[in-house]
């Protein structure tokens, strides 16, 4: 399949893994470069100006996090997903507040991987590089996608990707009704294994974090939608 989706650059130093990612990748039409050290990869950058970078975060040499401290400092918005074998939550956190667009922990599904990087270029591709994403607010609920950060009366919340990822394509529009297929579609990339219970599920998960300060509406037979 020709990458007619734009290159990626892959720095990852485990040589199946990032096998693993050029592959699927590569079918689902991007074109796909890949390093194994912190600073071939820098110097990648600079030299083929990939349209996402998927960045392990224990690279040799210069590490993920640096990588992209060097490319937030230059002001370059270029889209980032860290990969890592670390789950902590300080260190998802860190990423984020990097800049970071999205993180996956290993074991991770290359699908899944796949899925991400759509949803981000999708997201991404609404907003100029080295402009702010601009502040959502739905009732008492306020999302700012460049910060990935939500606020519900006020208190921050913790979400995962996907959360935040389905209250963001809600609240970029709101009042109106997307179907479960839509959603799917805006924030799974239509992934083979999702399926619109997926969505039940999510919009459950929101619902409970959100309390009665939750903007989501179902309606009946058709979807969901984000009302003020």
């Amino acid at each position: 399949m020709p990458d007619t989706q734009g290159l990626v650059l892959v720095a990852e130093d485990d040589p199946s893994i990032a096998e693993l990612e050029r592959a699927y990748l590569s079918r689902a039409g991007f074109g796909v470069h890949v390093e194994r050290d912190g600073g071939a990869a820098w110097e990648a950058i600079q030299r083929l100006r990939p349209v996402l970078l998927v960045l392990d975060v224990a690279l040799p040499s210069i590490d993920g996090v640096e990588l992209c401290r060097r490319l937030r400092g230059a002001s370059d918005w270029t889209p980032v997903i860290f990969v890592t074998a670390r789950g902590e939550e300080i260190d998802r956190l860190i990423g984020l507040e990097l800049g970071a667009d999205d993180y996956l922990a290993k074991p991770f599904s290359p699908r899944e991987l796949v899925a991400r990087v759509k949803a981000v270029l999708r997201r991404t591709a609404m907003t100029p590089r080295g402009h702010e994403a601009p502040v959502l607010e739905v009732g008492a609920v306020r999302l700012d996608p460049t910060r990935r950060l939500v606020l519900a009366k006020g208190e921050p919340l913790e979400l995962t990707a996907k959360e935040f990822d389905l209250l963001h394509a809600l609240m970029e529009h709101p009042g109106r009704v997307f179907t479960r297929s839509q959603l799917l579609s805006a924030v799974w990339g239509q992934v083979e294994y999702a399926s619109s219970r997926t969505v039940d599920v999510h919009v459950a998960q929101l619902r409970a974090k959100l309390g009665d300060a939750s903007p989501l509406r179902t309606v009946r037979g058709v979807g969901y939608a984000a009302d003020s």
